[in-house]
């Protein structure tokens, strides 16, 4: 396979482009391709304009030195069956994409000298959980109804995203009786009402790392939907993460659109109060009526949107409420052997210092020396039944842990790959800090690893246009799952928004926040004939 293989896109030039277009997406992310590739689906003639070098967003894939890596879809989950999310995948990709399980125990955690793990099917989940905390069976088992009642709560979710002001209002009744306040609060308290065991409530949010915030932070209604996502295991997309978006594209393209990469819009241009198109960094304008971002709302009404514009919509105002997530490092590891004979595991491994998760992110962002509150290890290469034909002989690995941005703004103006030998030191320190993790849980690879370079929030600004390298988009907050100007439909006539920001994080998220986005521009009366098309597969 040769690097441009993973190049997924048409690299942009003003020559390239149609005579006209229905709609323009900003971003190639989850929520972008879905966007496009349901509308190009209803007749739309789509634009997706890419900043990086390759369309998938946070989908995407990437070689260096004879490896390949992902640098998002560590695992998916919801797929193995004909669930909602397996269909839509389908549907997006023509049935082109494909998923391979990861082992049973799919996440294994290790809170300080304790070691606790997550097993996939539902039975199989609580039944394990009450082999690992066999007096707490009565506070489990209120967890899974609490589970239960979150995830019928979610379609209610979505219908509020998309509805207008007078339908939303008639169906107010229905909607607070759908989303009790109990799916607002923060997890912690929550879980806390149901046992006092502090081992136990670690456990159930030992994917925190999933959203990025601990459980005194975060929503408990998107901790529910995510414990809820793996509930029956965690897939792999085979042949790499790169195929979500190289399945999607097509789509796309059928009905004359295009994926346009190196596609850097400068502004969304508005006149008279509407949006009429976007002017690239180039100078080019291309005129639409309908813009969709997927940059995030940070990007969008404090980047893209002339700061006017934002401010007299409210934007300025209304983004003091939202703070983005957290940032990260990755450090993308390489070896001169197969997953097999280095007895890699399809499985997750997620490593904390104690169970106390927001004492050790508050430890942390004060001080950079004391332990990583969450180290996370992934197996691509183990995961991934086609890595072999692509990579003979060889294996890879992935690890993420959470970094304040502010430790490497000083940098942010240099170019990437030339910050200069401090920021290489730096970055160089926490690298070697994250790879004695590995080998504390894996001891046979100790001269084994070939190739390994860090990333750091700097490199997620620089690719992904993120502005505090933020790996979720808007912290997932209770404050901000409950305001209701996060919704594809925006003051501004023709600018849609789409993506993890207004629904909920993940590859999963993003892609159904791309088909509310859709609803929302075509009206439901149009969208149905489709939705059924893709439910009915």
């Amino acid at each position: 396979m040769t690097p441009s293989t993973l190049r997924i896109g048409r690299r942009y030039r003003p020559t390239r482009l149609a005579d006209s277009y229905d709609a323009i997406v900003i971003g190639s992310g989850m929520g972008g391709l879905t966007s496009a590739a349901l509308l190009s689906d209803l007749g739309f003639r789509v634009c997706v304009l890419e900043q990086h070098y390759t369309a998938g967003g946070y989908t995407h894939s990437y070689e260096r030195n004879g490896y390949e890596w992902d640098v998002g879809v560590h695992y998916i989950g919801d797929v193995g069956a004909k669930t909602r999310s397996r269909q839509m995948f389908d549907y997006l990709s023509d049935g082109k994409l494909e998923w391979a399980p990861m082992d049973a125990e799919y996440d294994r955690f290790y809170i300080g000298e304790k070691l606790f793990s997550a097993k996939a099917g539902k039975r199989e989940y609580r039944d394990n959980l009450v082999r690992q905390f066999p007096g707490e069976e009565q506070a489990i088992d209120r967890y899974l109804k609490l589970l239960d009642r979150a995830g019928a709560a979610l379609p209610a979710y979505g219908m509020k995203q998309v509805l207008g002001f007078w339908p939303r209002l008639l169906m107010s009744p229905y909607l607070s009786f759908k989303l009790p306040s109990v799916l607002f609060r923060n997890t912690y308290d929550v879980l806390s009402e149901l046992t006092d065991d502090q081992d136990l409530i670690a456990v159930l949010c030992g994917q925190w790392g999933d959203m990025g915030l601990p459980p005194k932070r975060s929503t408990f209604l998107v901790h529910a939907m995510i414990v809820r996502h793996y509930l029956y295991g965690g897939y792999y997309p085979i042949g790499g993460s790169w195929r979500i978006a190289d399945s999607i594209i097509p789509k796309i393209q059928a009905t004359g659109g295009e994926v346009f990469t190196y596609a850097q819009v400068e502004r969304i241009d508005v006149e008279n109060a509407t949006v009429t198109g976007v002017t690239m960094k180039d100078g080019h304008r291309i005129a639409c009526n309908c813009v969709i971002s997927s940059a995030g709302v940070g990007n969008t009404f404090q980047k893209l949107l002339p700061g006017d514009v934002a401010a007299q919509a409210g934007y300025e105002r209304r983004l003091k409420t939202v703070e983005p997530s957290y940032a990260h490092l990755g450090v993308y590891i390489g070896l001169k052997s197969t997953a097999d004979e280095l007895g890699l595991p399809k499985t997750n491994f997620w490593i904390y210092p104690d169970n106390d998760y927001d004492a050790a992110v508050a430890r942390f962002v004060e001080d950079k020396d004391a332990p990583f509150p969450v180290v996370y290890i992934s197996f691509p290469s183990a995961k991934d039944p086609d890595y072999l034909r692509r990579h003979p002989g060889t294996a890879t690995i992935e690890i993420v842990a959470p970094a304040p941005y502010q430790w490497f703004e000083q940098w942010r103006d240099e170019t990437w790959g030339k910050r200069g030998d401090d920021y290489d030191a730096f970055k160089e320190a926490l690298g070697e800090r994250l790879m004695s993790h590995l080998y504390d849980k894996l001891p046979q690879l100790r001269g084994k690893v070939d190739y390994y370079e860090v990333s750091t929030p700097l490199s997620t600004n620089w690719f992904g246009g993120y502005q505090q390298g933020e790996l979720y988009g808007l912290a997932h907050t209770p404050e901000r799952m409950k305001q209701k100007w996060l919704r594809p439909r925006t003051s501004i006539p023709g600018l849609w928004l789409t993506g993890q920001d207004i629904l909920t994080c993940g590859v999963t998220g993003a892609m159904m926040a791309g088909m509310l986005t859709t609803t929302s521009i075509v009206g439901i009366r149009r969208m149905m004939p489709l939705l059924k098309r893709i439910y009915s597969q």
